[in-house]
């Protein structure tokens, strides 16, 4: 008999065909529960709620390496993106470069976000400045009240401030109060032009082309998380999800490269996939830790080196045993 489990995801090509029951995980029945990240994220760790999740990567790294994770992960990565895109910066600061963020006043969603953890690495790796160096501010984006999804206890000499209960990152950086803002979503004084805010890198797809080339590292954000107490109850169950989103994910990029009828709403969507992949190889989205093994190792790193994680953790932590072996080939 098939066992039904709770699964949380955000909808896309690559989860679909999961969500939509076209492939399935053998012996296994979903009760889907689709949504934005941050919501899943809080529900899952807060409450345990879901049986299979996508889960923040930075949160993961968080949890596992302090002992209290309820869940491990399958190196199924759900969510990749670059993030040179993510950061705006008041364009009357003299802010021409990372390194000038040194000493600056600068806002995050929060200061555990997987992307938020990115850009520090490159700001340590490639401009030598410290997670020291900035004054940190957090809180909600657009609408105030939001707050670490997880307790943090960092170290005494990285400076982490809240807003205000009835402030936000933007109002903040509109009003000339914070110095620069890391988001993955553009904030609203930016889209509408109602203040000196602009990207740190206007061409920001030729600067996340260069770091690829020099890193070889298409940032992972999210992964498939099971509950420890599910995959010790089952576990034959972190390989069949393996197996079945690596599928799903294939399909995926199948279906944008198919030119005689379009499965996406964008007009060139078959020659973008033949740039990438010029750019990239063949697999531009590989799952797997043998395939990820070095830009895992360096999220631990930027974990350990920010003060979220007391300890680098080693990369087999993060993963169910069943399943560090497993690469998806493209």
């Amino acid at each position: 008999m098939d066992i039904q489990l709770k699964l949380a995801c955000t909808l896309s090509d690559r989860t679909r065909p999961i969500v939509e029951g076209r492939i399935a995980v053998p012996g296994c029945r979903f009760e889907v529960t689709l949504g934005e990240p941050e919501a899943i994220f809080r529900q899952a760790l807060r409450e345990k709620t879901f049986d299979v999740t996508e889960l923040s990567m930075g949160s993961h790294i968080v949890t596992t390496a302090r002992g209290d994770s309820a869940y491990i992960g399958v190196p199924i990565f759900l969510s990749r993106a670059f993030r040179h895109s993510g950061i705006f910066v008041r364009t009357d600061r003299g802010i021409a470069s990372l390194a000038d963020l040194k000493g600056r006043r600068v806002g995050l969603p929060e200061y555990q976000q997987t992307a938020a953890m990115w850009v520090r690495g490159i700001m340590k790796d490639q401009h030598g400045v410290d997670a020291r160096d900035v004054e940190w501010v957090t809180g909600s984006q657009e609408v105030a009240g939001g707050t670490e999804r997880v307790a943090l206890k960092l170290p005494t000499d990285i400076r982490v401030t809240p807003i205000g209960s009835d402030e936000t990152l933007n109002g903040l950086l509109a009003k000339g109060e914070i110095d620069a803002l890391i988001t993955p979503r553009p904030p609203s004084s930016f889209l509408e032009r109602t203040a000196p805010v602009d990207r740190l890198f206007p061409d920001f797809r030729a600067a996340e082309t260069a770091w690829y080339r020099e890193t070889g590292f298409f940032p992972i954000m999210h992964c498939l998380a099971v509950r420890r107490d599910v995959a010790a109850a089952h576990p034959w169950l972190p390989k069949a999800l393996f197996e079945a989103f690596a599928q799903a994910k294939a399909e995926a990029l199948d279906d944008l490269s198919r030119g005689n009828f379009l499965r996406v709403a964008l007009p060139w969507v078959v020659d973008h996939l033949a740039e990438t992949r010029a750019v990239m190889g063949s697999n531009v989205w590989p799952y797997g830790v043998p395939l990820n093994r070095a830009e895992i190792s360096a999220m631990t790193r930027f974990a350990a080196t920010d003060g979220l994680a007391a300890r680098q953790v080693a990369v087999e932590e993060l993963f169910h045993e069943t399943t560090l072996e497993l690469a998806d080939l493209g």
